[in-house]
């Protein structure tokens, strides 16, 4: 079947016409680009002409910033945006990703109407085959989200595919889904488009310009320095696409942005004897590792290949992106797999192979946000070969947050915070880049890990617990025990075991959550994020008090919960606070917390020599220690009584324990239960957020934390809940579940997520009350399907006394028999 396609393919290989084409047609509007002196001076400077920085200075302009310079080092547009593939996608596992590609969609849309730019945008729609029942269940579920947010989509049967795309083989397939809206698009056209409105509305253009370094002063950036002079400036916006990790600082500091380029392949063909319509729907065949699209009557196709070749670009400076060198070998899986789903193409020539850069990040997510060192330092990279399908979402999003201060969404998930240094190395890169490409098309079921890249942070218990048959899960670069396999289970079929239902580690919890509720147990928690704020006065209560929203000014040894709000009143983290002496405190927050609290901390302290925030992080190995006979181990261990009354609830102590001096007692967990980790606003206060906490006080709030407990589900034979389900009140959408787990003490799912109101007649998010919450009927969408559950707002422990309280009620009726 091959012969006489490789045979063209032997041929196209000493063909050299290839090598000018681009997907931009040359005759193409473009914004016009200065060759003048650069200015002196500007508000915002963006490095990058591509469809990210294009996009950055479009929705500044219309927010009202004029006064910005975007900067290319080349020919706007001739970076990788000009190689995409062109294809708009808005079927993502993430919600702020669908949002971001339905945004873009619709601004694409409507983009050659404002600016008169011809854009090639068609609207197609997409179709997403799956070979197998787990990738259909995945689609199940993507489907339910892409509905409740307003993007049109379906679950269709193989007669239907047929009917949309009669080339398609579908004999091996056992369904799909049909997303009608989506587009394909000129890329490298768009992005000029986006660069002539942004002209329009002030931003001067300058190609062939590169970014040297930027400078920055006490921590906040000033300026940059190019190959044609200085510029002064308050933000600068990192769009540089593969080169943005060596974008550094004037003092030589690295801005820790973790992404590298691996190169993308895909090939062009001749028009079919009977061409394709323009309108031809998309397909995606993630199972065989490709995607197709129509091109100009022929076939656009490419895909993520289970080998990908990294690329190494330190040290070199080029200009424009040039098409890499063909590698038909690497690329013949790809064309196998296109071969087998359209048959009749095995004839068809081939005009050429695109081999360009893409960049990918260590969790497959894009990177915005402004950087935790450098204030006024803001990045938007590494988008996994989704650069077309976000640009317009992500500009819209990063300008809000240069003009706002926060974007509208929350980008949490894509927060440049999230990392650290230790994910930033080449190394590490170069090792999980290999793992993540693949990854793009492999079927995820909940809670897979990586396998790269590992290690990179331990507790002092790691060994002892690995040789215990510790599963390990990674948080933030930090090992996290899942659960113990015993001695008698398989443990390589619990490592290859990947489903959307009941998973085979359910029985090991099972008993691990036993023993914790009728024994006692240790949890390394070494993990969280662990903080020291001193003073040499009364600095460092003060400050506390205005950054926290709770009081702190308790007597020494006391704990608090407590949130660090943002001008909104929302959570920017979630801690606790114990009250070591009167000057000095310790902070308790989770393990993925551990940058942004730092950049949050630093950003609003004063610049107080008497001031120190310290991480700590690495000077404790937390341990939790739980369940009803933690007291009894405790009191045996250090020879003092740990009962209520000797030890109080939220209480913190320095003790030994063991043969171990200086540990800090706090009797407190992280679980829930009752136990201890070894190891705090008065009315009034000022503190950020208070306004906006006593106004929703007063006028209430637009969305709720609320339990789900599942009443209709079979936990053996029913799909599980994970997170990102659609939550329905009175068969009216009303929010999404943001994660969900089995409770072995109530023996049933319980699901968290926030309940909105939206009004009925306009959309628009009205007050949640808890009588809203609670004369509902609600329902957890899994995969297209509705199960009934009952809706809560108080906590678990409540729950469980409840049920308690229940069973003995009906334990003494029977011994009163």
């Amino acid at each position: 079947m091959f012969y006489r396609l490789l045979s063209v393919v032997q041929r196209q290989r000493t063909s050299q016409g290839w090598q000018n084409w681009s997907p931009a047609r040359s005759g193409a509007s473009t914004a016009e680009a200065h060759s003048v002196a650069l200015p002196a001076q500007t508000q915002v400077v963006i490095c990058g002409g591509g469809i990210m920085g294009t996009s950055v200075a479009y929705h500044l302009s219309k927010m009202g910033w004029k006064d910005i310079v975007l900067l290319e080092q080349g020919r706007l547009a001739a970076g990788s945006t000009r190689f995409c593939a062109g294809i708009l996608s808005t079927a993502r596992h993430l919600t702020i990703e669908q949002k971001m590609a339905d945004y873009s969609n619709k601004l694409y849309h409507q983009l050659e109407q404002e600016t008169g730019i011809h854009t090639g945008y068609i609207r197609t729609g997409s179709i997403f085959l799956a070979q197998n029942q787990d990738r259909l269940i995945s689609l199940k579920r993507v489907n339910s989200r892409l509905n409740v947010i307003g993007i049109p989509s379906e679950i269709i049967s193989l007669k239907r595919v047929a009917e949309l795309h009669p080339l398609l083989n579908v004999h091996d397939l056992v369904g799909a889904m049909h997303v009608p809206e989506d587009a394909v698009v000129s890329s490298a056209d768009v992005a000029l488009a986006l660069a002539s409105a942004a002209s329009q509305n002030g931003v001067q253009i300058y190609d062939r310009t590169s970014v040297v370094h930027v400078m920055v002063k006490k921590g906040q950036v000033t300026g940059v320095e190019t190959d044609k002079g200085q510029i002064e400036c308050q933000y600068f916006v990192n769009c540089a696409g593969q080169w943005a990790y060596e974008l550094g600082l004037s003092n030589e500091e690295p801005i820790s942005i973790p992404l590298h380029a691996c190169e993308h392949f895909y090939l062009l063909t001749r028009p079919l004897e009977t061409p394709l319509q323009s309108n031809t729907p998309t397909i995606v065949d993630a199972d065989g590792r490709i995607y197709i699209r129509n091109w100009q009557g022929g076939i656009l196709s490419g895909g993520f290949e289970k080998t990908p070749k990294p690329i190494f670009t330190e040290g070199k400076n080029q200009l424009e992106i040039q098409n890499l060198q063909e590698d038909w070998d690497h690329f013949e899986p790809l064309l196998s797999s296109l071969l087998r789903r359209m048959p009749e193409l095995e004839t068809l020539e081939i005009m050429k192979l695109v081999n360009c850069p893409e960049t990918f990040t260590p969790d497959m997510r894009c990177i915005m946000g402004e950087s935790p060192l450098v204030q006024g330092y803001f990045v938007l990279a590494g988008m996994n070969s989704a650069g077309l399908s976000f640009g317009g979402g992500a500009g819209k999003y990063l300008a809000e947050w240069m003009v706002h201060g926060y974007p509208s969404e929350n980008v949490w998930e894509l927060d440049l915070k999230r990392f650290g240094a230790l994910q930033s190395s080449r190394t590490f890169l170069r090792h999980r880049v290999m793992e993540v490409m693949p990854l793009l098309y492999d079927l995820k079921v909940p809670r897979w890990d990586f396998q790269t890249g590992r290690q990179l942070r331990t507790s002092p218990l790691y060994d002892r617990l690995d040789a215990q048959g510790a599963r390990w899960m990674e948080k933030h670069g930090f090992e996290r025990p899942k659960y113990f396999v015993p001695p008698d289970k398989d443990l390589l079929a619990l490592e290859q075991s990947k489903t959307f239902y009941k998973p085979d580690w359910f029985d090991i919890v099972e008993s691990e959550v036993k023993c914790c509720k009728e024994a006692v147990c240790v949890i390394d928690m070494s993990s969280f994020t662990k903080f020291e704020i001193t003073s040499t006065g009364d600095q460092a209560l003060e400050i506390l008090q205005y950054l926290f929203s709770n009081d702190l000014d308790v007597p020494v040894g006391h704990i608090v919960h407590t949130g660090m709000l943002n001008e909104g009143g929302g959570y920017e983290n979630d801690c606790s606070i114990a009250r070591l002496n009167k000057r000095s405190f310790f902070m308790i927050s989770p393990t993925d917390q551990q940058v942004h609290c730092w950049a949050w901390l630093k950003k609003h302290m004063p610049k107080d020599s008497n001031l120190l925030l310290e991480d700590v992080t690495w000077k404790y190995t937390a341990l939790n220690l739980i369940g009803p006979r933690a007291v009894d181990v405790l009191s045996e261990l250090s020879y003092a009584p740990m009962t209520s009354d000797h030890f109080p609830s939220l209480f913190c102590k320095e003790m030994s324990v063991g043969y171990a001096n200086g540990i800090r007692v706090m009797s407190m967990t992280h679980t829930g239960e009752p136990g201890f980790m070894l190891y705090i606003p008065i009315e009034g206060m000022d503190f950020i957020g208070r306004d906006a906490l006593l106004q929703q006080k007063q006028n209430g709030v637009y969305k709720r934390l609320t339990m789900f407990i599942l009443d209709d589900h079979d936990t053996d034979l029913d799909l599980w809940p994970w997170w990102g389900e659609p939550i329905y009140r009175n068969g009216q959408y009303v929010g999404k579940t943001t994660s969900s787990a089995y409770s072995y003490t109530m023996e049933r799912h319980v699901c968290l997520g926030f309940v909105h109101n939206f009004s009925e007649d306009t959309g628009e998010e009205q007050v949640v009350t808890p009588d809203f919450i609670n004369r509902g009927e609600y329902e957890i969408d899994i995969a297209g399907h509705r199960f009934q559950a009952k809706a809560k707002l108080y906590p678990v422990t409540s729950l469980y006394t409840h049920k308690r309280r229940k069973d003995d009620v009906e334990l003494s009726d029977l011994h009163g028999k």
